[in-house]
């Protein structure tokens, strides 16, 4: 039966025997009283090896750890948008790169989120592409992501969909080199 140690990993060769058990073939009485016939290994075992027999040692509660986790900041520019996509991409499993979602970026709009598209056949339909990467209305609303602004004129929400959409399109933002 493979046992994990008190220090988080198994031993290397695959039992719970700390190294001085491997080395003698038994542990220390006074070493089994401490642990309570815990078996333990690495760090754990030579800071108990170190307890006298017969002391007890008192635990010290770790500080507690901050209830709200750091946020990630991002710049609010081209790049940080890019890089705040990509990571909402990640946790959402739509594929695509930084070199992709720029260069797509910046023939759709030159880096401008507040691009709007009024003279091709979308704008004449009354749904004009708009944000970084001429996004229209519909496909926004069907592929932005949970969590995202409900705006197409947001950057990142804007390549977010984006992305998503040409994920399902084309497999990933990375495989469009033209118009989508």
């Amino acid at each position: 039966m493979r046992l994990p140690s008190v220090c988080g990993s198994p031993h290397p060769k695959g039992s719970a025997m700390s190294v001085l058990s491997m080395r003698t073939g038994r542990r220390s009485a006074a070493r089994r009283s401490v642990t309570g016939g815990l078996v333990v290994t690495g760090a754990a075992a030579l800071a108990l090896a170190l307890i006298p027999t017969g002391a007890s040692a008192t635990a010290v509660p770790a500080p507690a750890a901050p209830a709200v986790g750091v946020a990630t900041v991002y710049p609010d520019n081209l790049d940080g948008w890019i890089l705040e996509a990509l990571d909402i991409m990640r946790l959402n499993g739509i594929p695509g790169s930084y070199e992709g979602l720029h260069r797509n970026i910046m023939r759709e709009s030159s880096g401008n989120p507040l691009a709007i598209n009024d003279w091709d056949i979308n704008a004449v339909n009354g749904t004009p592409s708009k944000g970084l990467l001429q996004v229209i209305d519909p496909t926004f609303a069907a592929y932005r992501v949970d969590g995202t602004s409900a705006d197409p004129f947001d950057p990142v929400a804007n390549i977010v969909a984006a992305a998503n959409y040409a994920a399902d399109r084309y497999g990933s933002i990375d495989n469009v080199f033209g118009a989508y």
